[in-house]
């Protein structure tokens, strides 16, 4: 399978440093904070020393549907520890979508350090530091190009997320979820005027929101 030859090949000097100090990196990064629908989706990973990297892995943003989901399986056997973290809607609509996005972190990052036991971690998330996550971490602007850790979860994270909203998209024909995830395309609001929200929507977002009030 071709691999993109575009954007920039993560790289590893941050594990390495990690593993310097006899710690474990985790990285963490998050999908699904703009749609109008479906829940948000964290990944936590975390890789041994001497790591054999898996060819394409990059910035999921980057990647087809196809090569995220030919990644999967070999990311799942080459690394330590996988933790994956949700936020329901009901919990975004209540917390907003900060509040959860942290929540969703929190339950990957738990995951992640049960699998490793007592090993010593270093957290890295993509973005900027994110004190409601509740654990000491460093923060990576642009982490999914730039860590390998943080772009492997990004790559979960978000094939992850579109297979669940595939599986909606069964169940809640005529929004188009099977190809734009819940995100605010113009055939989802065109059926959000048309049909209605769905109990997958996120009432807190304003065009659900504004679409209850027009009612």
């Amino acid at each position: 399978m071709p691999w993109p030859r575009r954007g920039p090949v993560p790289s590893l000097r941050f594990e390495q440093a990690a593993w310097a100090e006899s710690r474990v990196l985790v990285g963490v990064d998050e999908v699904g904070r703009g749609p109008l629908a479906g829940p948000v989706v964290a990944a936590a990973v975390a890789f041994p020393p001497r790591l054999r990297r898996v060819r394409g892995v990059r910035d999921s943003k980057l990647l087809s549907p196809a090569q995220r989901e030919a990644l999967l399986p070999r990311l799942r056997a080459t690394a330590l520890a996988i933790g994956i973290g949700a936020a329901s809607i009901r919990e975004i609509d209540r917390y907003n979508i900060r509040g959860a996005t942290a929540l969703a972190m929190r339950r990957a990052l738990a995951r992640v350090r049960l699998l490793l036991g007592l090993a010593e971690v270093t957290v890295l998330i993509d973005g900027l530091p994110f004190p409601e996550v509740g654990c000491p971490h460093q923060a990576l602007v642009d982490g999914d190009a730039l860590c390998y850790s943080v772009a492997a979860a990004g790559v979960l994270a978000k094939q992850i997320r579109d297979r669940l909203m595939r599986q909606l998209a069964v169940r809640h024909p005529g929004y188009g979820w099977e190809q734009n995830a819940g995100y605010c395309t113009p055939q989802h609001c065109e059926a959000l005027t048309a049909l209605g929200p769905t109990r997958h929507h996120r009432y807190s977002f304003a065009p659900v929101a504004q679409l209850g009030l027009e009612l």
